[in-house]
């Protein structure tokens, strides 16, 4: 009788098949839907931090994006799995009529089932590969989004250390001010909070270290008080000529040293 157990009993598994078979599992692709990989998304979101209802969005659109990928390669994995199964049908129907007029070895079955099913294994193969570099962009773009969020440019970090050490007696802004700051860094009120509460712990260890950091940003403040101050001289007080017909010189400003 002919049958293809024997073939399908004795094929190697493939190490790279496995690994694809295992990575697909760890991500929530393959396997029973548990989440829909909830996990990989908490463990991405942990990795890069940020804010929590932040997280908590990017979390659910994360998920939704996975369990698209997963419906996908199930959908393709079944196609599959019954186009094999009814050729290797197909196949061994033709073999059985063959086996009528003349006799067939059970080596020739396993030969022609093995053609089968390698020719679908290289095919399923593809679509796990594909599914996983899937699953690898949409890890990238989702930790890559978290971290521009989380590196701030270098405007507003500025706009942040200066306000912070302006008001270092009590560095602790009102939600007005963290609504403000937020609009002028282009970030959220969490992350402005977020930044305080690790400014604040960082410089109580190692208020040396970041006291010459305060000393410039006083002195960055006192440059612009006094500019601000002189400019208002200048605008309010009229030009007058001299006696050689012209304008005077700028006023001389003395320095205002840093008490």
């Amino acid at each position: 009788m002919l049958s293809i157990r024997g073939a399908q009993e004795e094929e190697p598994t493939d190490p790279q098949l496995m690994r694809l078979d295992n990575m697909l599992l760890a991500e929530g692709v393959a396997g029973p839907e548990k989440g829909g990989g909830s996990a990989a998304a908490a463990a991405a979101a942990a990795a890069s931090g940020g804010a929590g209802s932040d997280n908590s969005v990017e979390h659910s659109d994360y998920r939704a994006k996975l369990s698209q990928i997963r419906q996908i390669y199930h959908t393709e994995l079944e196609k599959y799995e019954q186009a094999c199964n009814e050729f290797t049908t197909h196949v061994m129907n033709l073999l059985r009529e063959q086996s009528r007029t003349r006799p067939i070895s059970p080596k020739e079955i396993e030969r022609m089932v093995g053609i089968i099913h390698r020719k679908f294994s290289s095919i399923q193969m593809q679509l796990k590969q594909s599914t996983c570099e899937a699953v690898m962009i949409l890890r990238s773009r989702f930790l890559d989004a978290r971290r521009k969020r989380r590196n701030f440019n270098k405007q507003a970090t500025e706009i942040l250390n200066e306000y912070f050490y302006s008001h270092l007696s009590n560095p602790y802004p009102s939600e007005e001010a963290k609504e403000e700051l937020a609009k002028k860094c282009g970030i959220t009120v969490s992350q402005v909070s977020n930044w305080f509460g690790n400014k604040r712990i960082r410089y109580k260890k190692n208020i040396g270290k970041f006291q010459e950091e305060a000393n410039l940003y006083a002195a960055k403040t006192a440059v612009t008080a006094t500019n601000v101050s002189a400019h208002g001289s200048q605008a309010n007080s009229p030009s007058t000529p001299n006696s050689a017909g012209g304008y005077p010189s700028p006023c001389y400003q003395p320095d205002r040293r840093i008490q």
